[in-house]
């Protein structure tokens, strides 16, 4: 485990060699890497050269006519000044962003290799089992980080897009994703410290309330704990006080979901980034869960026990038959059906809203009839 004491975040802020930068982006595109960017490129520098022959000439026409027309009116031609300036001030930016992206790319790749990590720009549709990633559409990850040992753990962000047209939103999340030594019962931690208004959850989903259990201690007063109905006891056995107090101290501002054999930890905000304390943060995090997941691996469904077997126990007595006996097969390795997945449930903020909304649309109809 890498701790913060050990973490080299200095990749992440000390000066970069620009040609290096240039050698690691065409790397990147020789792979196929960056084929969405490349992509983005390319129709930039083609709009921005079909600027440059058709408009920039045909502006500068219209603005000589105007200025000779006007006897050499210095105001008259101020404002296509202006508007060659801030022509000018885009052109710039888009420049620097280019290359800040792509030294971004190169300080995230040398922090990767320092930390004993890999970095990737980027997956479409990750294969990953959390509520996160089976919503909306152009679903993407970004930033990845990975490190396979001494537990597999992936960092990065993640960004999914609902509606389309001018409802079109952009829902964008980071999370750390941790692999469990065992498949767990589908458990998720709703952190009251990020709520929003009114109490409303943070989470992009919400579950039946009567999978809601209480937990001892001040355990509710940082989340809200979700688990299957009949799972309650397996629940109170994976969070122990010691495991409770690990997640209040270390993961208290984050959303958690366990769900097969990985715990995600959700954050609202990029976790696949050039801050140095977001990544002392979320990497002392994942190293304090990781200190308790362990105790989790002896944890088994008894619902998936077999049947008793048949067997034959002797007597003992010389020419006696075998006696029948029942062998209890422990239970394998998995989840039950009915602990693999939450039920989902509905948010009454949503509801209220709703009707307000649809309320203050019927008054306003009302009122224009009225009026009329």
């Amino acid at each position: 485990m890498t701790t913060p004491a050990h973490l080299d975040t200095a990749p992440l802020t000390e000066p970069v060699d620009q040609a290096a930068v240039r050698a690691f982006t065409a790397e990147l595109r020789a792979q196929g890497a960056l084929r969405g960017r490349a992509l983005s490129i390319v129709i930039l520098a083609v709009v921005g050269l079909a600027f440059a022959l058709i408009v920039v000439p045909l502006f500068f026409s219209i603005a000589v006519s105007i200025f000779t027309d006007s006897s050499g009116s210095a105001l008259v031609a101020l404002p296509f000044l202006v508007i060659l300036a801030i022509v000018a001030v885009v052109a710039v930016a888009i420049v620097r962003g280019v290359r800040g992206s792509a030294a971004r790319r190169y300080r995230l790749y040398r922090f990767a290799r320092a930390n004993g990590m890999t970095w990737h720009p980027g997956y479409t549709d990750p294969p990953l089992p959390g509520m996160i990633f089976a919503l909306g559409h152009d679903r993407g990850t970004h930033d990845l980080m990975r490190r396979e040992r001494p537990r597999f753990v992936e960092v990065a962000n993640y960004t999914y897009e609902t509606g389309s047209g001018k409802n079109k939103q952009t829902h964008r999340w980071g999370y750390a994703a941790l692999r469990l030594d065992t498949p767990l019962p589908h458990i998720v931690l709703d952190a009251v410290g990020n709520n929003g208004l009114f109490g409303g959850s943070n989470l992009p989903v919400s579950f039946g309330r009567r999978q809601r259990l209480s937990l001892e201690g001040d355990f509710d007063r940082h989340f809200a704990l979700y688990c299957p109905e009949g799972y309650e006891r397996d629940a109170l056995y994976l969070f122990t006080p010691d495991v409770m107090a690990r997640f209040i101290d270390n993961a208290a501002q984050l959303d958690v979901e366990i769900i097969d054999d990985w715990l995600f930890l959700y954050s609202r905000r990029d976790l696949s980034t050039l801050d140095p304390a977001t990544w002392q943060w979320v990497m002392s995090t994942v190293g304090a869960l990781d200190d308790k997941l362990a105790q989790w691996a002896r944890w088994r469904d008894e619902r998936l026990t077999a049947a008793p077997t048949s067997g034959a126990v002797a007597s003992g007595l010389p020419g006696a038959a075998a006696q029948p006996a029942a062998v209890l097969t422990p239970p394998p390795v998995g989840v039950a059906v009915a602990g693999r997945r939450l039920r989902r449930g509905f948010s009454w903020v949503t509801v209220v809203v709703a009707v307000a909304i649809g309320g203050w649309w019927l008054l306003s109809i009302v009122i224009d009839v009225l009026g009329s």
